[in-house]
């Protein structure tokens, strides 16, 4: 009997540690994939991602290249790219006065429901930053004309948004509600590229369900704190949130309210449910500064892996969703 239970135990720690050095793993994974998007936005040769401009269009073509590997379908007839146009003020990003073209990247997974799959939950980040910056933009630094790589604003939320596109993918687990990946162009400006996707919608409007945005989720503090504002206006949307935040490495400051100062908000005034998430602001918001050397891609892989998990959950939610008004 007592070889038996030696024994029972040796699997038992087998089991236990192969669990734990495939977590290990995945999250290692999820760390250098986070970093590898984040390094690639943020990067000097797209000088900012500025709208208008050939960095901000290829950084639109890197989401598509991805969105188009892990076979999201384009939401819109004419495909992944909405395209939209913005006045810019002269001498902003060393730009004439002028209006441009600039575009969301919008792609989508079709839920396994048969009834639910007409539900859409939104996932999305800006990938467009203020370039160069200058007087008239919304640099803190309006008196340097320098690049503003904006690795935290917002190459990390592109880059959660890539992270949790691949885990979706790859998951056995498929969404009963049909999941739309967008990345916006124009936020900087005013939420721009967010405000025309709502008001150019291409599914029902009240079949949109609810919205999660990422927007600087890169700087992960020593508390592990990501914050998230909204999670009340869904139905146990607190609730859901605290009990996704167990034994996640991460202690969430969730506010039912506060729904904050990004593209959710432009779901939110539209009537529909929108939680925002980052993990803080920092001296370098807006400034040439804001760089890949300080960024926490391990926090971010944490991250990631918390807003996939809320995301799941949500898109199988088995209650039925609709908009809380926390005004």
């Amino acid at each position: 009997m007592l070889l038996v239970k030696r024994i029972e135990w040796k699997y038992l720690w087998v089991i236990a540690i192969f669990f734990s050095c495939t977590v290990r793993a995945q999250n290692n994974h999820l760390a250098k994939t986070f970093y590898k998007h984040d390094k690639y936005l943020s990067s000097d040769k797209m000088e900012g991602r500025f709208p208008g401009t050939k960095e901000n269009n290829e950084a639109a073509a890197y989401i598509k290249k991805y969105f188009q590997k892990y076979h999201l379908q384009p939401l819109n007839a004419d495909g992944y790219y909405q395209s939209f146009k913005l006045f810019v003020k002269e001498g902003v990003n060393k730009m004439p006065s002028d209006t441009v073209q600039t575009q969301n990247v919008v792609g989508f997974i079709e839920g396994s429901d048969p009834k639910l799959k007409n539900e859409y939950i939104v996932i999305g980040a800006h990938y467009d930053h203020w370039g160069w910056g200058g007087v008239g933009s919304g640099s803190k630094k309006k008196d340097t004309v320098a690049i503003h790589n904006g690795a935290d604003d917002n190459a990390s939320g592109v880059a959660a948004l890539l992270c949790i596109l691949e885990k979706v993918s790859k998951s056995k687990e498929k969404p009963a509600r049909s999941i739309v990946f967008i990345g916006f162009s124009g936020e900087e400006e005013g939420l721009l590229g967010s405000k025309y996707f709502i008001n150019h919608l291409a599914v029902p409007k009240d079949a949109v369900k609810v919205m999660l945005n990422m927007d600087m989720v890169g700087r992960l503090n020593a508390e592990k704190q990501i914050y998230m504002g909204g999670a009340g206006t869904f139905p146990e949307g607190v609730a859901l949130m605290k009990k996704i935040g167990e034994n996640s490495g991460l202690n969430p400051v969730i506010h039912a309210g506060d729904v904050g100062g990004s593209d959710h908000v432009s779901f939110y005034k539209a009537g529909i449910s929108a939680v925002g998430f980052h993990t803080g602001g920092h001296p370098q918001y807006h400034t040439p500064e804001d760089d890949i050397d300080l960024i926490n891609f391990e926090g971010g892989a944490l991250v990631s892996q918390y807003i996939y998990n809320a995301l799941m959950a949500i898109a199988n939610y088995p209650q039925a969703l609709y908009f809380i008004n926390q005004d």
